[in-house]
């Protein structure tokens, strides 16, 4: 007979262990640990996945919460919030990509620890940028951005909406942002002698403004060989003390360098150089996206909502209410 009690009595404290609001405390600091030193997906859902298990074994143990209505809906949903919030840390999906202005996105994203995943879902939109424009308070300060992006849904016609850092794109559960990444792009053409097929290319410079000082990369030519390029403005882009917005220079040139040979060249100008000739078509803009997926955003919310109106079987107290003194009995 104590062999069938014991294991059922060791189940019960295991349980009400689990279930306990220590437990759930101990759980929570986990949490905010591991969010502060290890946010990845994996050990986000172990830990939400034991705070689930806390709920639950919760349920189980204290009859309280299953016999009152409002306590038993309250613990369900916050189980459901739990294991949704758990569940969209593996199933979401998050990344950033730089998109040259008129040409459409690959559909590849770079993830935080550098790698790239394909999306075919948003290559297949022909998901592309038509310029933006940037408000600047004096002190260089970024205001509002407003990037006007198109793209194709499948057996449509162009859409076209005007996106943000807080107004976003949402594209087959695709929820898209600008960020505080943008640029230039010198868009260059290699024509090589021998008469084979040209190639066009951009070179995505730094940031601006946050890197005025250092708008040069390098773009490699078909054969191999590096060509260094600098962009040369002539003007004040962006007024340090008024009010500006972000804008394509009109007076500009790049500086090219290969080996000894050094070129300035405005748009439309080439460079004959060994092998080919180099022509600079033009300076387009680039600007960074940030581009996230989690499907348990709709259940999430629908568990997070509760009815306004008052829980059947809930009761509520009035408090006493004063009673003022009548004339009569006041005090002259």
């Amino acid at each position: 007979m104590n062999r069938s009690i014991l294991p059922s009595a060791v189940r019960q404290r295991l349980l009400a262990h689990v279930g306990s609001l220590r437990t759930a405390l101990a759980l929570m600091l986990l949490l905010g640990l591991v969010a502060l030193l290890r946010p990845d997906a994996p050990s986000l859902a172990v830990v939400f996945g034991a705070l689930g298990a806390n709920l639950l074994a919760a349920l189980v143990v204290h009859p309280l919460l299953r016999r009152r209505l409002p306590l038993l809906v309250f613990h369900v949903a916050l189980l459901a919030l739990v294991l949704l919030a758990g569940a969209g840390r593996l199933l979401s999906v998050e990344g950033r990509f730089e998109l040259l202005q008129g040409e459409p996105f690959d559909g590849v994203l770079l993830r935080e620890d550098g790698a790239s995943v394909a999306v075919p879902a948003l290559a297949a939109v022909g998901l592309h940028h038509e310029g933006f424009t940037i408000d600047y308070a004096p002190g260089r300060r970024r205001g509002a951005t407003r990037n006007t992006v198109g793209w194709t849904p499948a057996g449509g016609p162009v859409q076209r909406a005007v996106i943000g850092d807080h107004r976003p794109l949402q594209v087959d559960g695709w929820r898209i942002y600008t960020s505080s990444n943008k640029g230039f792009a010198p868009v260059l053409r290699w024509q090589p002698a021998d008469g084979s097929p040209a190639v066009v290319g951009a070179v995505h410079l730094p940031s601006f403004p946050m890197h005025e000082l250092r708008q040069s990369s390098e773009w490699t030519l078909p054969d191999g060989r590096s060509v260094w390029l600098m962009l040369q403005v002539d003007e004040n882009l962006i007024a340090p003390d008024a009010s500006d917005t972000f804008r394509v220079p009109q007076r500009h040139r790049v500086v090219l360098r290969q080996g000894d040979a050094r070129v300035e060249l405005a748009p439309g100008q080439a460079w004959r150089a060994d092998g080919g000739t180099l022509v600079y078509e033009g300076l387009r803009t680039w600007m960074g996206y940030r581009a996230s997926r989690d499907p348990t955003l709709s259940w999430l919310l629908a568990a997070a909502l509760r009815p306004r109106s008052r829980w059947p079987g809930a009761h509520t107290t009035a408090w006493p209410r004063t009673r003022r003194p009548s004339s009569s009995s006041t005090r002259r």
